[in-house]
This record gives C-alpha cells, sequence and structure tokens, in this order.
C-alpha cells in the first residue's frame, strides 16, 4: 500500500497563478505521484475553491480552509504581543490546528510544509515520522528590503519583522529533518545565519516551457499589443513598489522616444492606486485575467523592475519561455544567472530606458534576445529536472 504523507501550504496550490502556487502546484503533483497525500491549505481567494474536485481527484484527502485576509491581519498583530513574528500569526488558526491534528492521528510516514508560516502546525514531533520544510525564499530578508525604503513607523515594524522571522526560519531549519530554499544564494543566507546547527538545501523552480510556448496563440481571441508589459499580483507590495517606480523614473524615457508606447500592468487584485494608473501615458492595467499567455505573446518586451525580490522570479522565466525580450532589475534576476543576450539588466532608470527603447526600435533585437532567452529556459529551467534535488533528499530520508 502506498504510503500517506501530510502536505500543508499556506495558499491552495491549485491553480498555479501565482509564483508561489506554481512551486506548490508542482511539488502536490510530484508527491502526489509518489505518495497517499492528504492535502490541508488556506484560500484566500474564494474563485480557488472552484478547484477542490480536482484536488480531489489527486490527493487522499483535501482541507481548504478559507482565509479572510482582514480578519488574518488582526490576528497578526497578535505577535507584537508574544513578540512573535507578524506573518506566524497570520496563518494561525484554530479550525486548521484542529483539521492538522486530526491528520496527523493516520500513519504518516512524513510531514512536508510550504512556506515557513505553517510550519508551527507539525512542531511537535512524531515518533518515526520525518519533517520536511521548503522555505522557498529567506522571506526574512523581504522584510529587510522593506524597512530599507519605507518611513516611520512601518520602518521599524518591518525591521522587527525581519528580525523575528530571521530567528523563527532558524528555528525551523533546526527542527526539521530536512529544508529548502529556492537557489543557492537564498540557502546561503539560512546557513550563515547564527545559530544554525543544520544546513539548508535548495531545489530551483522551473517553468512548463511547452504551456508558455511563444507558438501560442489565443484561439479566436484578439491578441492584447503592447510596447511594455508587466506581469504580477498587484495586491503585493512588492510587484506595486516596481511599477510606480517604473512609471516614475523609467516610462516618462520610454514616452519621450516612442510617443504612442503602451504598457500594460497585467495581474489580479489591483488596489485603486494601481487601478488609477489606467488611461494617461499609454497606460492599461487588466486586473485579473484567465490567461496571461495572450498578453505575453502581444508584448515586444516584458519588464521586471522590481526593487524588493527574493528567490526565482517566476514571471521572468515565464516571459523567457515565451521568447519576449525581458528588462529586470538585478534584484529581479536573482538566482537568475542568464547570459546578457538572453536579458537586459539595468539599475539607473536611464539605463533601463536606453535598453527598452533600443529594443522597441529593432525587431530583430527582439527576436533574436527573445529566442536566446528561450533556449535558456530550455536548457537550466525545466520541472523535471528541478525536482530531482528533491527526490534525491527524500531517498537520503528513506522515504
Amino acid at each position: 500500500m502506498t504510503r500517506e504523507i501530510l502536505f500543508l501550504a499556506h495558499r491552495i496550490p491549485y491553480p498555479p497563478d501565482k509564483g508561489d502556487k506554481i512551486r506548490s502546484w508542482r511539488l502536490l503533483k510530484f508527491l502526489t505521484q509518489r505518495f497517499r497525500v492528504h492535502l490541508a491549505c488556506f484560500a484566500d481567494d474564494d474563485r480557488d475553491l472552484a478547484h477542490r474536485d480536482f484536488l480531489e481527484s489527486l490527493c487522499e484527502s483535501v482541507t481548504i480552509i478559507p482565509l479572510d485576509p482582514k480578519t488574518a491581519r488582526l490576528r497578526s498583530a497578535k505577535g507584537l504581543l508574544t513578540g512573535e513574528p507578524l506573518s506566524s500569526h497570520y496563518f494561525r488558526d484554530a479550525r486548521m490546528t484542529a483539521a492538522v491534528r486530526e491528520i496527523r492521528q493516520r500513519p504518516l510516514v512524513a510531514e512536508i510544509v510550504f512556506s515557513s508560516s505553517m510550519a508551527s502546525y507539525i512542531e511537535k514531533p512524531v515518533d518515526g515520522r520525518k519533517r520536511l520544510v521548503d522555505f522557498c525564499d529567506a522571506d526574512a530578508e523581504k522584510w529587510r528590503g522593506y524597512a530599507a525604503t519605507a518611513k516611520a513607523p512601518m520602518r521599524l515594524v518591518y525591521a522587527r519583522e525581519a528580525q523575528r522571522l530571521a530567528q523563527e526560519e532558524t528555528a525551523i531549519a533546526n527542527w526539521a529533518d530536512a529544508s529548502f530554499a529556492i537557489t543557492p544564494d537564498e540557502a546561503a543566507i539560512f546557513n550563515a545565519r547564527p545559530g544554525m546547527t543544520k544546513t539548508v538545501d535548495w531545489y530551483p523552480n522551473g517553468v512548463d516551457a511547452d504551456y508558455f510556448d511563444p507558438a501560442f496563440a489565443p484561439p479566436g481571441a484578439v491578441m492584447p499589443y503592447s510596447d511594455c508589459v508587466f506581469v504580477g499580483a498587484m495586491d503585493y507590495r512588492a510587484n506595486m513598489g516596481a511599477v510606480f517606480y517604473f512609471l516614475d523614473r523609467v516610462w516618462p524615457m520610454v514616452r519621450e522616444a516612442n510617443r504612442d508606447a503602451r504598457f500594460a500592468i497585467v495581474g489580479a487584485n489591483p488596489s485603486a492606486s494601481i487601478m488609477a494608473l489606467a488611461g494617461p501615458d499609454g497606460v492599461v492595467v487588466t486586473g485579473r485575467v484567465e490567461d496571461v499567455r495572450p498578453w505575453l505573446a502581444g508584448a515586444k518586451t516584458v519588464i521586471a523592475p522590481l526593487r524588493v525580490a527574493q528567490g526565482i522570479q517566476n514571471k521572468v522565466l515565464e516571459a523567457m519561455a515565451m521568447a519576449k525580450p525581458v528588462i529586470a532589475s538585478p534584484q529581479a534576476m536573482t538566482g537568475l544567472d542568464a547570459p546578457q543576450d538572453a536579458a537586459a539588466v539595468a539599475s539607473a532608470p536611464e539605463d533601463m530606458a536606453a535598453a527598452i527603447n533600443a529594443l522597441l526600435q529593432d525587431e530583430m533585437k527582439r527576436r533574436a534576445m527573445g529566442d536566446a532567452a528561450r533556449r535558456y529556459v530550455l536548457e537550466n529551467y525545466q520541472w523535471d529536472a528541478a525536482l530531482d534535488r528533491f527526490e534525491k533528499a527524500l531517498k537520503a530520508l528513506g522515504l
């Protein structure tokens, strides 16, 4: 009989339409091919609940607990009283505690957690049972980045979160039987922290190059053409900051050289401040789209001007898989050692604008960079190869 495991995720791992959900979905799919999986997760978007039947067709059992962001934010404030990270309390829920307690009564061989925020549910060990944690990113460093750019009093809140979360991540890595980051550099951040007694391993992200195919054409649909596209969830602080920075510092120089240039902001849950950007200066805000591929296919260039970023940016991999020239900040290219002919990396606003303008005015250059980007992805970021490292870790633990 196939062995049973628990898989815990802070967000429902399907559909794979966000960076973390892409990785958690691929990991879940990998695990269901080897174990009878009991999935327990939160859902912060009611639309995702429509995928319960599909997940139940793959898993031994599925527990999905709706998470109201407003309630969770209020709950996270308890961390100020307990001295714990705010992010940990955000996902601490009595319903999840009860569900996990029941699943843990089963004869599981392993408990696998996706993101440090869910680790507290399995902190108490069970004899003979392995515990694995996929951190993905060193999240504490993201908060450190926010603190560096924020104003008081939020600068102090973010700095506190960075410190407390780093301490918690270290404690989790020390009790886990195996833990993982998304790149060697991310793993090195964990392993260099004071108090680490174990070593955090890593396995990379991949991209579905068959799905993100440059030959894609939406059936019966009009391709939404644009000069520049940014793709990402638009209620995420790092993405919002990137868009505001780009429009303030870079886009005016692009428009000066290309008067009719269009910039599409493609992503779910745009805030009121993001929606207000639409209209003037060729800016389009789409909100949630069912499929980002038409927007990528119709783009001349894809931009990733992130100022705060950890791990590997799936938005960059997907654009490169679609054979699109990417112009990115150094932060957005963290973890990607792409050659110069496959992506343009620019720190200063004027350098980013110059790179975009050069590409907009040269179709052959766009095509050459896109072809090089696609080759780079095919050679380095296939999911089967990415998960080989995780499988080796399972075998080393007798799983």
